[in-house]
């Protein structure tokens, strides 16, 4: 998902394409991108690096802060971009939007994963798989502030143990969700209290699948509904496996009607963790539409344009009973972890190696295109564009950010357009 509300600021088959509906342009944007943006990162951009006697280092979530950019991962030490310095930083840092230069004020102590991220300028929240801060108990959600790096006392919520994994502040409430109970909530961003903003049961688990949890969700920018995609089986209970969306209006949700049907069937992956396979989801701009990406391998028989398996997907909002993606853009058998939506494009990465490639299996079928760690699609026709960053990575790109100069990515690969950019990267716009 993408990030992009402050609390102070704001068609017939082809080879690359099933094309199943009919699909308006995309007209809007939170940024209006004039073209797609490069294919090679700036080269002032941090990274992260690796610690001797440490894992790898890994970058999972990137938030903007006013005109700074918070970075959270597994790691323990970062470089700035010409790699000539290094800072030691507990799972998180901040550095400067336009020239990489590191907010050296801001160098939280954090005993674990930092795995969601978000500012308003002043205050950063994080969220993750932590327990401590600061050498202070804060388990799994925190809030600090952005000049110094110090705790918030007064924002101390009530979890033991569960995990963030994406967060977005909306009318006056930090929406979250991980393993968290309920999986997906609403608190106060000045004391962490549970709200009643959101607040619904969600339900069930995948069956030979991992921890029942929400991986992660988008709010649309019209502030009307929340699409969230993770390891469940039903919402207040009704079914709906693996993806539901909210109507929301400035006093709290109400559940959706829309549903889609196939995303109860499971891939043909027979790997643990692979049953839960929707892994991100970003609304369009302009509120009208939403794409997923997904992971599970291939679709089962009589399945291809229906199941979202190893594929990018466009669903249109006020469709509330799809029997079809709009458009779905298959890689053949490779995984997609992320997803980000502009104007111009939307933007995937994973650990793919072509896209366009619904009669690949693990293999590159008639039409596809070489699109390795991930690419760009048309948002209207849902073929690949011609970006091709070339950007191998291991499990996969965490996070895809959109902002008003260009995209942010963050990933656990190390090299982005033939540059070496480990965990974070900036393509600009032209």
């Amino acid at each position: 998902m993408s990030r992009r509300r402050l609390l102070s600021a704001v068609s017939a088959a082809t080879c690359g394409l099933l094309a199943l509906g009919g699909a308006g342009a995309a007209t809007g944007s939170d940024y209006t991108h004039s073209t797609v943006v490069n294919d090679t990162s700036e080269g002032w951009v941090p990274h992260v690096a690796t610690t001797e006697g440490q894992p790898k280092p890994i970058a999972l979530t990137i938030a903007e802060a006013g005109d700074q950019m918070v970075v959270g991962g597994r790691f323990r030490t970062v470089e700035n971009g010409t790699r000539a310095t290094q800072y030691s930083r507990d799972n998180v840092f901040a550095f400067d939007a336009d020239t990489g230069a590191m907010n050296t004020g801001f160098a939280p102590q954090v005993d674990g994963d930092v795995r969601s991220a978000i500012s308003d300028g002043t205050s950063v929240w994080i969220g993750g798989a932590f327990r401590n801060v600061n050498g202070q108990p804060r388990s799994t959600l925190a809030k600090l502030d952005l000049a110094t790096g110090q705790l918030d006392p007064d924002f101390n919520p009530p979890f033991k143990g569960a995990r963030v994994s994406d967060m977005e502040l909306q009318d006056n409430h930090l929406v979250i969700a991980g393993t968290i109970p309920k999986r997906l909530m609403s608190v106060n961003p000045d004391t962490g209290r549970p709200t009643s903003y959101i607040d619904h049961a969600v339900e069930g688990r995948l069956p030979n699948s991992d921890s029942a949890q929400v991986f992660k969700f988008d709010i649309s920018s019209d502030g009307q509904h929340l699409a969230a995609v993770g390891n469940f089986t039903g919402v207040d209970g009704a079914a709906r496996p693996r993806m539901f969306v909210l109507d929301l209006s400035a006093t709290g949700s109400t559940l959706s009607s829309w549903n889609y049907e196939p995303n109860g069937i499971s891939c043909t992956s027979g790997r643990v963790n692979a049953q839960a396979y929707l892994q991100d989801v970003d609304f369009a701009p302009d509120s009208s539409w939403f794409a997923v990406a997904a992971f599970g391998y291939m679709y089962q028989n009589g399945q291809r344009g229906f199941q979202l398996c190893d594929s990018v997907a466009r669903f249109e909002t006020g469709n509330l009973n799809p029997t079809q993606p709009t458009w779905i853009n298959y890689t053949g058998g490779d995984s997609l972890k992320s997803v980000g939506v502009t104007d111009r494009a939307v933007y995937v990465q994973g650990h793919s190696r072509w896209l366009d490639n619904p009669f690949g299996q693990d293999s590159k079928g008639p039409g596809a295109v070489d699109r390795l760690g991930g690419g760009a699609v048309d948002p209207v026709t849902g073929k690949a564009l011609p970006w091709n960053p070339v950007m191998p990575q291991q499990s996969g790109g965490y996070q895809i950010l959109p902002t008003a100069a260009g995209v942010w990515f963050v990933t656990d690969g190390t090299r982005f357009g033939g540059r070496y950019h480990r965990g974070v990267r900036f393509a600009a716009l032209p």
